[in-house]
């Protein structure tokens, strides 16, 4: 049963809401629930792909693809105060091609059944042009994840990543275990441990059990930044 806090978190979170009529606003409430899920739990596969809308509260949820091989590429995470659409791909037809979620750790979310969203989609054009928006912004993540590990060398990917969880947690003393940072850049934990240590060995990041502490932010922006003039300058090098 929802109580007050998780009402005002669903007024907060969607614009939409003070274009709902009364009764939609009670259609989505009581087509709300909360849910709680455990580190590791698998909230979303193929095989059941219409779950529904999920507002996180807590804890962090990853979206992944699967290749045949059984390789993980990440796709983006979300937290507390987003919101995951692709775990209701029925309600949207562009979506095309199969995701796995799982909870990065002991998570609460909001629970909106797919068939109560997917009635206020057809009937209120705020709902469908939210729902839109954030199936995008979920895209243009997607399309972020599939141009580093096409274009990016890995060095390049790593410092990337270590930059925007510095920022996203406002720490320079990352609690990730090499197996997460592997899973997180679709990668393999030896290349990630290979690459930590030379980072480690040029005095960028400290490393301890569970954890990688950023030391020379500098350096790590400084190898970013080389490595996208390299780039612009060979393209600017390369015949038309």
């Amino acid at each position: 049963m929802l109580d007050a806090k998780d009402i005002e978190l669903l007024k907060a979170t969607f614009p939409f809401w003070d274009k709902l009529s009364d009764d939609e606003a009670n259609l989505l409430l009581s087509g709300t629930k909360p849910v709680l899920y455990k580190q590791g739990g698998h909230i979303h596969s193929p095989a059941n792909e219409c779950v529904g809308v999920l507002l996180v509260k807590s804890g962090e949820l990853r979206t992944y693809i699967l290749s045949k091989g059984g390789k993980e590429i990440t796709l983006f995470r979300l937290s507390k105060g987003e919101v995951c659409v692709l775990s209701a791909s029925c309600l949207i037809s562009s979506i095309t091609f199969d995701v796995f979620i799982d909870a990065q750790q002991d998570m609460q979310v909001l629970h909106i059944d797919s068939a109560v969203f997917s009635q206020l989609q057809a009937g209120n054009l705020h709902v469908e042009n939210f729902a839109l928006k954030v199936a995008a912004n979920r895209f243009s993540d997607v399309v972020w994840a599939m141009e580093q590990i096409l274009f990016m060398s890995f060095d390049v990917r790593l410092a990337v990543f270590l930059l925007e969880e510095t920022s996203k947690n406002g720490t320079d003393n990352l609690m990730l275990t090499h197996e997460q940072i592997a899973k997180y850049i679709g990668s393999a934990r030896e290349v990630v441990s290979r690459m930590l240590k030379y980072f480690a060995n040029e005095g960028i990041v400290r490393l301890h059990r569970g954890s990688v502490e950023i030391v020379d932010k500098h350096a790590l922006k400084k190898l970013v930044q080389s490595k996208a003039n390299e780039r612009r300058n060979n393209q600017e090098a390369s015949p038309s």
